[in-house]
């Protein structure tokens, strides 16, 4: 990665989760969450910096309890990416890239973040991350998504379903023929790349998979990928927090 390229970090936080409302500001041992997403991205080495993008004055309030640095940002947001872009704006000062970085992963790896950041060298238009697929329920879960990948480690299709068909050999036996893909949710992007996007209908492919990403690879544009072996707990749901909890108190954390 060139010394010259400026990376922004934003973890949009927004209120209004449709399966767990206000979920930033739950508490994970004396902390909300947001804090702890935070306080993980800033240990990122290739970051050049690290803000909230929240839409909520609540979220705001619990993020100078604890000296974060955010911005408000429009509720109205159809997703992080427009979030995202805001953000940026609102910051007033140059970035080449800006990686979004979930807000319910709390104990995100700084690795992560640094595997991603050291792809964008100022060619790069989109870039994210994958992890080798070892797990039948995953790959046959539509709540898992997928990816194909082409010989640059570029992406070529993302889906819920298990891509690609093995046609010759029963479901059964595909973990044993091939090497399948988890997408994990980290994305960068070039500024002047993101700042057309909003200006992309939705693309016939992106309503099919629900899946925001194909709107862009509908549009040409390219996605490069690098592979973790890192992965870490998102909390979606209720039943995820007890699930990270119980984990914690299995570790003694």
């Amino acid at each position: 990665m060139p010394k010259s390229v400026r990376i922004l970090g934003v973890i949009p936080a927004r209120y209004a989760s449709t399966r767990f409302p206000a979920k930033a500001l739950i508490d994970i041992k004396g902390k909300p969450m947001i804090q702890w997403v935070y306080e993980h991205t800033l240990q990122a080495k290739l970051l050049d910096k690290v803000v909230i993008a929240t839409d909520h004055p609540a979220i705001a309030e619990a993020i100078e309890s604890f000296g974060g640095n955010y911005v408000l940002t429009n509720p109205n947001h159809p997703s992080g990416t427009d979030r995202c872009y805001e953000a940026f704006q609102k910051t007033g000062e140059h970035f080449d890239y800006i990686i979004n970085i979930q807000g319910d992963e709390p104990f995100i790896y700084p690795e992560q973040i640094d595997t991603l950041a050291a792809l964008l060298d100022g060619e790069v238009q989109l870039a994210t991350l994958v992890k080798h697929l070892k797990d039948a329920h995953l790959l046959f879960s539509p709540n898992t998504v997928k990816v194909v990948l082409n010989s640059h480690n570029e992406a070529l299709y993302f889906s819920r379903s298990p891509i690609p068909c093995l046609r010759n050999y029963p479901q059964e036996e595909w973990l044993k023929n091939h090497t399948f893909w988890k997408h994990l949710g980290i994305y960068a992007y070039k500024t002047d790349v993101l700042e057309g996007f909003g200006r992309l209908p939705k693309s016939n492919l992106e309503q099919a998979e629900a899946l925001e990403q194909l709107r862009w690879l509908e549009n040409g544009y390219k996605m490069k990928v690098a592979e973790t072996h890192l992965e870490s707990i998102s909390i979606d749901t209720p039943e995820d927090l007890q699930t990270l909890l119980a984990y914690l108190e299995s570790k003694g954390i």
